[in-house]
């Protein structure tokens, strides 16, 4: 995926015409037109790379630049800056994220963590009150106290100068030009803004952007943002330097010292302790991708995702690994009733050993290569049975004869935002950013127009089994343990698919069922996307959408045992797949936070 000649060659012709106004289609022709809603595609196949996002503009901003000579590293950054626009609540330059590549070249994966850090001057003890207890949610994330250094920035020049053929201002233009021209409200986001009007209205900078007069955006309205406009421009104009250090990360660290608190608000807001030194110090590293052999119905297929800070991939290959061992030990199974059941053990199992082993593997020892064994996952599904339920919470660890434990469920925000692409040469990106709560922190920094992460709430604030070593408390430097679990699905050395999702802990759950439905039931990759979710974090009730729960198969579930805990809506995932016939296919939510958005280059039913 190296090199820029063709890339930079079109793009430099593009800037010097002055054309980069717009980079997909109609909508985005000039900065004269006003802006029209996007239609919203679930599926699309065809040939010459792919997009799928929850955000039509940003998926037509990704796809230009595969038009325009970019490859897949190229259009994934420039659909995740889009997103900085369109889904400020869930990703940008103020968050962080993982991001998994395919290169058609080298046929190899890697990843880059891009995971907010904890500043240098952040303690074990930072989210206890003076009386030792764990400060009440909502006062840690409406404050500058929960806020990490962001990694967005150095993921995407990174991505850029490793893998990608574009510049970061040839990266960004897009971006830049929609932030200018405005896109049109749609319910999703009013309804995201009037969700978080009351903490909005308690910072000046976040109601002066997000609630213009006083209130939310309507729908059918414009909403611009020149100030991230600027933002963009000063990136590419400067690299990721102007975030680290400079004129940028200045603005950052002046936020997080003195909130720019609105006249009237009364409550403490916590201030943070970040420093220009915790940003000069960011680095966004490669990490080893996390790799399991499945034994799918469909072939023997080869699982990638993000290891730790994240723990998607270990815990997503620990499951399957699990299924395996069960069709080996019980055999195979065809009944659907089982074959859930099943799935639902698998990912108690490795949520439980997810929960005690994975943290930062900078600051202790993660046992990635044991937990994604074979010989593990035989002991580990030892005391699996098709005609009962495990205990809940199970413990990590044990062997034959599982036994329970008092192991609450970590917290975890639920806005994230997942995308994934691909290209002609068949390069592939399954990229997963966020900026933690919807609404991060629910502060923006003022004249830049992106808001802050309140990413450090991740962290345990004390050990989530009193007298057992946790793994994911704060501590200086720190990277906080995610969910995300951006992953690429090989088969014979090749990309069969790809996919992620947000969602906090669910994310999991929402990815191994895809996987589950896709290379193991054969559920066409659609479907797989769109069936009623559920997601088992080994807690004492498991999170599910009410369509599940009442269909049959739910049922049978609860009958057996399992409890479900009924919920509107879980997750929202981007996919894509390669057909047998040289097609790919991109498919994004059909309902799910108002319907995602896929698109092909050159269509081909």
């Amino acid at each position: 995926m190296r090199g820029r000649s063709v890339a930079a060659l079109v793009f430099s012709t593009v800037l010097t015409t002055g054309l980069t106004t717009g980079l997909a289609g109609p909508a985005h022709a000039r900065t004269t037109d006003e802006p029209v809603p996007t239609d919203r595609t679930p599926v699309a196949t065809g040939f010459g790379g792919a997009v799928s996002s929850v955000d039509p503009d940003a998926t037509a901003i990704g796809l230009d630049v595969l038009r325009r000579g970019g490859n897949a590293v190229d259009a994934a950054v420039a659909t995740a800056a889009a997103l900085g626009v369109t889904e400020p609540y869930s990703a940008g330059v103020g968050g962080g994220g993982f991001l998994v590549s395919y290169d058609a070249t080298t046929q190899r994966v890697t990843t880059i963590d891009g995971r907010e850090t904890a500043p240098a001057a952040m303690t074990p003890d930072a989210f206890l009150g003076p009386d030792g207890t764990p400060r009440p949610f909502p006062e840690l994330v409406n404050s500058t106290l929960s806020v990490g250094v962001p990694g967005t920035p150095a993921t995407w020049e990174r991505a850029l100068a490793e893998q990608g053929t574009m510049t970061l201002t040839q990266a960004l233009s897009g971006a830049r030009s929609l932030a200018e021209r405005g896109f049109v409200v749609d319910e999703e986001f009013r309804e995201q803004t009037v969700d978080n009007a009351e903490r909005f209205r308690d910072f000046s900078s976040t109601a002066q952007l997000f609630l213009p007069g006083g209130d939310a955006p309507a729908v059918g309205s414009v909403f611009r943002n020149p100030d991230l406009a600027r933002t963009y421009q000063l990136l590419g104009e400067q690299g990721a330097g102007a975030f680290y250090g400079g004129e940028l990360g200045r603005a950052v660290v002046d936020t997080v010292a003195a909130p720019p608190v609105a006249d009237g608000v009364s409550r403490e807001v916590l201030r943070g302790r970040m420093t220009l030194d915790d940003l000069l110090a960011y680095r966004a590293p490669d990490r080893e991708p996390t790799r399991v052999v499945h034994d799918s119905a469909s072939g023997t297929v080869e699982v990638y995702g993000m290891g730790a800070p994240s723990s998607g991939g270990t815990t997503v290959g620990e499951a399957l690994n699990v299924l395996d061992a069960l069709d080996s030990r019980l055999g195979p199974t065809t009944d659907p009733v089982v074959s859930e059941h099943r799935k639902l053990e698998a990912a108690a199992l490795a949520f439980a050993d997810r929960n005690r082993f994975v943290g930062d593997p900078d600051v202790q020892d993660v046992p990635q290569q044991r937990l994604l064994s074979p010989e593990f996952a035989a002991q580990r599904a030892c005391p699996v049975r098709d005609d009962a339920v495990l205990p809940r919470p199970v413990a990590p660890e044990t062997g034959c004869d599982a036994t329970g434990e008092t192991d609450p469920e970590p917290y975890e925000g639920q806005s994230t935002t997942h995308l994934v692409t691909a290209d002609a040469a068949g390069n592939v990106v399954s990229y997963t950013l966020t900026i933690e709560q919807t609404g991060g922190s629910g502060i923006v920094v003022p004249g830049r127009g992106f808001l802050l992460n309140n990413e450090l709430t991740d962290f345990n604030a004390a050990p989530a089994v009193a007298g057992q070593p946790d793994p994911n408390l704060p501590g200086p430097g720190k990277r906080p343990r995610s969910s995300m679990s951006p992953t690429i699905v090989l088969a014979d050395g090749r990309p069969l698919l790809a996919a992620g999702s947000p969602g906090g802990a669910t994310i999991i759950g929402t990815t191994l069922g895809i996987l589950v439905d896709r290379l193991d039931r054969g559920v066409p990759l659609p479907e797989a996307v769109a069936a009623p979710r559920v997601s088992e974090q080994n807690g004492t009730a498991t999170s599910a959408e009410t369509a599940y729960v009442e269909s049959a198969r739910g049922q049978a579930l609860a009958a057996l045992g399992h409890v479900f805990r009924p919920v509107e809506e879980i997750g929202a995932a981007a996919a894509l797949e390669f057909l047998p016939d040289g097609r790919v296919q991109a498919v994004a939510e059909p309902v799910r936070r108002g319907g995602g958005a896929a698109g092909v280059v050159h269509p081909a039913p």
